[in-house]
């Protein structure tokens, strides 16, 4: 399968301050705040889950189409990926605006302040899927992750236009839809991914039922946290699959799309829909493992091991003939 990922493509820079931004605030004065914190370190990393859920992807041998927009800031983010199998071919580069970036100062009591800069994002509308499909001999799925707004629509409806399978993730956009474009954006999709909380906000901003929005997609593919994932199909029962055992848990960012890498994955070699949700499980554990969403190194034997420990010698083997 050739599967082309939309999605946002940013880095964050994440700053600690040694003391608390409370004791630097005067209560009668924050209208005219001005403040400058000196900070100890400086932590610059690759993220936006477009390029989360591709690099995942490339780890595992996938071949996956990286489609967003970026800054001619982009080169030494552009190589990591390419080094990690990642198409990155159709990436558009705005002439005037610098990759999206997220820019936070946490403090000693954890607090944050943050800016998130959207930048050359706002360009990923301009993008035209038909020449991405032209480029590589046809696309057998798009998955529209988060970005921006109006190119998820414009996405959906060329994929609805040109008949090609789509998978819905609006993931952090949801807050910012109303229910008429979460309408737009997963009817007919061929997979729609959620957390469970998400979930239920799908439900309360659409006004459909959970019966109704399953009968407006093939499947439903809802992760649970630490309990693993739910897949529904109308007249299947669930298919259901526990995450692997953690060796510690670091940071939970970017646990969801390891997830998708996985599954994803799953589905262009074949394997099935348990398999292939095993395999996102397992990627999900390896992410939670690690500090950082793009820091963590698959390498296949011990992949193999663990899987094979929390899934079972039937599963492993399935898994391992694709796993290169």
């Amino acid at each position: 399968m050739r599967i082309a990922v939309t999605g946002s493509i940013a880095t964050d820079h994440l700053m600690t301050f040694p003391g608390r931004f409370a004791d630097q605030l005067v209560g009668d004065q924050l209208h005219t705040v001005s403040l400058s914190f000196l900070v100890d370190n400086l932590d610059v990393r690759r993220g936006g889950v477009g390029a989360n859920i591709c690099f995942g992807m490339g780890q595992l041998g996938s071949a996956p189409i990286l489609v967003g927009a970026v800054g001619p800031d982009f080169d030494d983010y552009r190589a990591w990926l390419d080094r990690h199998g990642v198409d990155t071919a159709s990436v558009r580069v705005s002439e005037v605006l610098h990759t999206a970036r997220f820019v936070c100062t946490t403090d000693a009591d954890h607090n944050q302040i943050g800016s998130f800069y959207t930048g050359a994002m706002s360009e990923a509308r301009q993008i035209e899927l038909k020449s991405v499909a032209d480029r590589v001999g046809g696309l057998d799925l798009v998955l529209i992750g988060a970005d921006d707004p109006e190119a998820m629509l414009r996405h959906t409806e060329e994929c609805r236009t040109r008949s090609i399978p789509f998978a819905a993730d609006f993931s952090q956009q949801i807050a910012r839809m109303d229910g008429e474009e979460i309408r737009l954006l997963l009817d007919g999709a061929t997979y729609l991914f959620s957390n469970e909380y998400e979930k239920g906000l799908i439900e309360s901003k659409t006004g459909w039922t959970d019966a109704e929005i399953l009968a407006r997609v093939g499947h439903r593919v809802t992760t649970l946290g630490s309990r693993g994932v739910r897949i529904e199909r109308v007249g299947d029962d669930p298919i259901e699959v526990g995450c692997a055992e953690e060796t510690a848990k670091v940071d939970p960012t970017g646990v969801g799309d390891a997830f998708r890498a996985g599954f994803l994955s799953g589905l262009s070699w074949g394997v099935g829909l348990e398999r292939a949700a095993q395999v996102g499980c397992m990627v999900a554990t390896l992410v939670i493992e690690t500090l950082g969403t793009q820091e963590y190194t698959l390498r296949r034997n011990h992949f193999m091991e663990r899987f094979t420990k929390a899934y079972g010698d039937e599963a492993a083997d399935e898994v391992r003939a694709h796993l290169k």
